[in-house]
């Protein structure tokens, strides 16, 4: 039976089978990570980019293709997390595009999406490298488009597509020379021939009327076996940050918080009333502010900070039905951020604090009356004005003393995450919505998060600076330059010159065997990377750092910061700095309990003038 026409159930379904073939294989992507560390994590960022997509699509199903491809790009957009995850969200967002409005898709038009979705991948980064997910795509859309008039069979059209990656993908290590230094292909682009396999394989099945499970051509393909990587996803999550001396949150008062309730949740429209954003955003201002709406179709999103809850909901549900409710009082929170309690739970947040969630509707709520009232009881009789800082800063960290040596420099939140555990785009536009600031700096601390950070500065709801920090040690640098009487511009250069000065070094171990940069090195041994070029590896951690440090430290007088994290000895720690102190005697060194994963010693080295 041949497939002409593909629409949005059809769609929905190839994408499920998509994330399912790179769920299955993330581990195996995470391996082909050019570096032989052990927090590679190319097919996490995929699948949990891919795992926000496809809930998205069951949550909003949809028979028309357009509809459907604009939920996953929605989807992917707000969870995408990593560069890659970035790439992917951009190529299926472009894919969206070019088939708005329409129900059903014939081959010429999906290879003329696919085409669209690469131009607007291509947009999206700023240089573009050949012999990556990039390539892959470009030459898969190239080849689609040059057979599209040769076959009106969508699953024939779609093999040859998945063939055009695979074989592209198979040639990224003559494209890119350091994948075949390594011998391995480009991870993102594995992660795309993932995704197509599925594609294929549901089109395939689909066309076999009742062999459902017969896979395409020989079933899977099986993938060269790759030492896996050890590292395992973990969600990354925003905590906010305990009030620190130079603090946007530091300086606002509690009680001047004249819009408590941070409020989340969706309207699922009903044509009772006919939704009007602008009506509805008016009467949101009358008594709110932060305020975010989001229409998709039939579903709304809602972000607002109300002083009454009760009316923002009222209001709501005019509309049709309230769901997925998040109510978070920020003056409970902001007490918490100024008084933390130890091992207490994060003040005043909850998914459903009061017992909100229902199938149809909401059920009448006197304890949203109750707060209400304790709302206006405490505030003064002459209201303080809110006042809003001047700056807040967003910062990306991993390991308890690296997120309090933020704090003491003036961060205002922390997002856990780093390598393995990258932050989605949403989770930095929440971090940035959370701060009671005019305009807000954002330090992403890892080369892996800078897209989903340029991403969030576009949804953001104020002015945001991306600072290109690419290590905590990058980031510690540019908070140091950073000072609060300085317009943004002037900040942002000071940044921008102290992230240039200094050098950032890593001590982590080698997952596997390879050569790189002339360096034999053996899985298990220890290796010293100075920004990203592998410069020693050695049996003992002491060693490998000697060697960096050697690298590092040109003049023998700059300043090092040690941040010791998990596998790192008291011992080893201090025969390091008793060896700095007698081989570079002129040195300044510090040491500071970073509490860093996987890496045993994080090193910044600021260059002398």
């Amino acid at each position: 039976m041949t497939t002409r026409l593909l629409n949005g159930s059809d769609w929905t379904a190839m994408v499920l089978a998509g994330a399912e073939r790179l769920s299955q294989q993330a581990e195996l992507i995470n391996a082909l990570n050019v570096f032989p560390v052990p927090d590679g994590d190319t097919g996490t960022n995929m699948n949990l980019t891919m795992t926000a997509g496809v809930a998205e699509l069951k949550n909003k199903p949809s028979p028309d293709i357009g509809r459907a491809a604009e939920v996953l790009s929605k989807g992917l957009l707000m969870g995408a997390r990593g560069n890659s995850g970035v790439i992917l969200s951009q190529l299926f967002r472009g894919f969206a595009r070019a088939v708005a409005g329409q129900r059903e898709i014939t081959v010429p038009l999906f290879a003329a999406a696919l085409r669209q979705g690469v131009d607007t991948a291509y947009k999206a980064v700023v240089k573009p490298v050949e012999g990556t997910i990039l390539t892959v795509a470009r030459e898969a859309a190239k080849h689609g488009e040059s057979i599209a008039r040769r076959t009106e069979d969508i699953a024939e059209w779609m093999g040859e597509v998945h063939d055009k990656a695979a074989e592209t993908l198979a040639r990224t290590p003559d494209m890119l020379p350091v994948l075949k230094q390594v011998g391995v292909v480009d991870s993102g682009g594995q992660g795309l021939v993932c995704i197509y396999e599925g594609f294929v394989h549901y089109l395939m099945n689909a066309e076999m009327r009742g062999a459902a499970s017969a896979p395409y051509a020989s079933g899977w393909t099986t993938y060269a076996p790759v030492a896996s990587a050890s590292s395992s996803p973990a969600s990354a999550h925003v905590t906010a940050a305990a009030a620190a001396h130079a603090s946007a949150q530091s300086r606002i008062a509690t009680e001047s918080i004249q819009f408590p309730y941070d409020m989340e949740f969706f309207i699922r429209l009903q044509g009772r009333t006919a939704f009007s954003e602008t009506s509805f955003r008016k009467a949101l201002e009358r008594d709110g502010d932060s305020i975010i709406l989001i229409a998709d179709g039939d579903i709304v999103k809602v972000h607002v900070h109300s002083r009454r809850p009760g009316d923002v909901l009222n209001a709501a549900v005019a509309y049709g039905e309230l769901t997925n409710f998040h109510i978070l009082n920020m003056r409970d929170q902001h007490r918490e951020l100024l008084h933390p309690a130890s091992g207490a739970e994060p003040a005043g947040e909850t998914s459903d604090p009061m017992g909100l969630e229902a199938a149809s509707g909401i059920p009448d709520m006197p304890e949203l009356r109750a707060a209400e009232a304790a709302s206006q009881a405490v505030e003064p009789a002459h209201p303080v004005a809110f006042e809003m800082a001047d700056y807040g800063v967003v910062a990306v960290s991993v390991g308890a003393g690296n997120d309090e040596l933020f704090r003491s420099l003036g961060v205002d939140a922390i997002i856990s995450g780093g390598q393995s555990m990258n932050p989605s785009t949403e989770d930095l536009v929440q971090a940035i919505s959370s701060l009671a600031a005019d305009h807000i700096f954002v330090l992403p601390n890892n080369s892996n998060i800078l897209m989903a950070a340029k991403q969030a500065q576009e949804l953001a709801d104020r002015p945001v600076t991306v600072v290109p920090t690419r290590s905590i040690p990058q980031g510690l640098a540019a908070m140091l330059a950073f000072q609060e009487e300085q317009p943004a511009s002037v900040n942002e250069d000071r940044m921008l010159r102290a992230i240039d000065r200094v050098l950032t070094g890593s001590i982590t171990r080698a997952v596997r065997d390879t050569v790189m940069d002339g360096i034999d090195i053996r899985g298990g041994e220890y290796i010293g990377i100075l920004d990203k070029q592998i410069v020693s590896s050695e049996t003992t951690v002491m060693a490998a750092a000697q060697g960096l440090l050697e690298r590092m430290l040109a003049s023998g007088d700059e300043t090092v910061m040690l941040l010791s994290g998990e596998g790192a000895e008291e011992s080893d720690t201090a025969g390091l700095a008793a060896w700095l102190a007698e081989a570079y005697p002129d040195a300044e060194v510090e040491r500071h309990e970073g509490g860093q994963h996987l890496y045993p010693y994080l090193i910044m080295v600021e260059k002398s003038d």
